[in-house]
């Protein structure tokens, strides 16, 4: 049985995601939850990282403290991780301060792939997720809608080969070009695993899916289109089959590949309602790209946040003026960084809401 969530006040994101008309230009940010926020700060002192993922009531606090400061934000965005996901199929992820996410145990060699545990009964697995998602529903009152996510399968899988974060992404790319059938034997493995994850989270209360692909830019038009493009058409496929077949709400997606932006046309047709893009695209080559069916969203450079606030409001309007208010949400043109200013993102909020 389906549960009974508060009714929603503001619907602007999901009006927007959907081409429909909106008051004002919806907008959020892209790690809106996280450590530029002194009371995430004051969390994170006393629990680790993936102990906040892992516990429903702290991910919803995590969740909740960006939309109890900012009365502009248009969404919530739960506290989560894309790294959940090769948690779940047996993968060891550690958080190291200073140093980001670890895999001290990678897949070096194909053979590895034999040591996933697959397939991932996700709602087992990673449960605590959606009893989050459940929570924060509730806990948000109707006030904005909630965003759930996951990381696309090319991103996961660079993180799985490189044992972290890389700047060439050289030993997941060997892979590509050594071991082709094997690559894309993860890929699916790890493809078929995120749309459960997706299915379970729209079940759980989530009222938008964006899919990250991170990783888009180590990849060029050719392994992009091999390696990236196919898995996540069959992710907003199959994510929007499943929901449809077991009656449940639809839920609209988002896809943001960083980087790619050799991709805006195959990307506006592979099934997602919005395509989020990195702030190094021009908004109107964006539009152009995509055609008018599908919602745009980004793209600010997260550093113009740095800039005096006459510059920033400049800069938002510069940026506003490019995309026009149909079919569109402001956001960043990829996450906020750890020292902002808190104050400055208030500015840019308020800034998008004149319009």
């Amino acid at each position: 049985m389906a549960t009974t969530f508060p009714v929603l006040k503001n619907d602007r994101l999901l009006r927007a995601a959907r081409g429909e008309a909106v008051d004002k230009i919806p907008v959020w940010i892209m790690r809106q939850a996280g450590r530029y926020l002194p009371e995430f700060r004051e969390l994170r002192s006393k629990y680790d990282f993936f102990t906040i993922c892992q516990t429903p009531a702290l991910a919803c606090e995590a969740t909740l403290q960006p939309i109890r400061r900012f009365d502009d934000l248009d969404a919530a965005i739960i506290f989560s991780d894309i790294l959940v996901i090769p948690q779940a199929l047996g993968m060891v992820v550690e958080m190291k301060p200073g140093v980001g996410p670890v895999l001290p145990n990678p897949l070096v060699k194909p053979d590895d792939i034999k040591q996933l545990k697959f397939p991932v009964n996700v709602k087992e697995t990673l449960g605590y997720v959606m009893d989050a998602i459940t929570l924060t529903r509730n806990k948000l009152e109707g006030k904005v809608p909630l965003i759930a996510f996951s990381g696309a399968p090319w991103t996961l899988m660079g993180y799985m080969v490189e044992g972290g974060g890389s700047k060439t992404m050289s030993k997941a790319k060997l892979w590509l070009y050594q071991y082709r059938t094997k690559s894309q034997e993860l890929l699916n493995i790890i493809t078929d695993t995120v749309c459960d994850y997706l299915v379970e989270q729209a079940r759980a209360g989530a009222q938008l899916l964006q899919v990250f692909e991170s990783s888009a830019e180590y990849l060029g038009p050719e392994l992009f289109n091999q390696f990236a493009l196919p898995y996540i058409t069959k992710i907003s496929k199959t994510v929007k089959e499943k929901l449809k077949q077991e009656g449940l709400e639809k839920v609209p997606m988002t896809i943001f590949a960083k980087g790619a932006h050799y991709a805006l046309e195959e990307l506006a047709n592979s099934g997602y309602d919005v395509v989020g893009i990195d702030w190094t695209i021009d908004p109107a080559l964006a539009r152009k790209c995509v055609g008018p069916n599908v919602t745009l969203q980004g793209n600010l450079d997260p550093c113009a946040l740095y800039a005096r606030p006459t510059d920033l409001i400049e800069h938002t309007c510069k940026m506003l003026n490019k995309f026009g208010k149909t079919r569109y949400i402001a956001n960043l043109g990829h996450g906020i960084y750890p020292d902002m200013d808190p104050e400055n993102v208030k500015t840019f909020l308020k800034e998008v809401h004149t319009r």
